[in-house]
């Protein structure tokens, strides 16, 4: 499900011009949430994705820590 950054957006400029209900910042926080575990899995495919190549030119891929 993609995250609704117009929606995300808007209750951003809303906190800081006039405040959030309770129920702003509920769907706020759930909506940041969303952002970022798609953000991290888009970041985490790329990484696994990415070859350094040395410059002896060797090449090998990143591995996770």
């Amino acid at each position: 499900m993609a995250v609704d950054k117009e929606r995300l957006n808007f209750l951003a400029r809303k906190a800081k011009t006039e405040g959030l209900t309770e129920a702003e910042k509920a769907e706020q926080q759930a909506l940041r949430e969303e952002f970022l575990k798609g953000f991290r899995q888009n970041l985490y495919q790329t990484l696994d994705n990415t070859i350094v190549q040395r410059p002896d030119g060797s090449r090998e891929k990143l591995r996770r820590k």
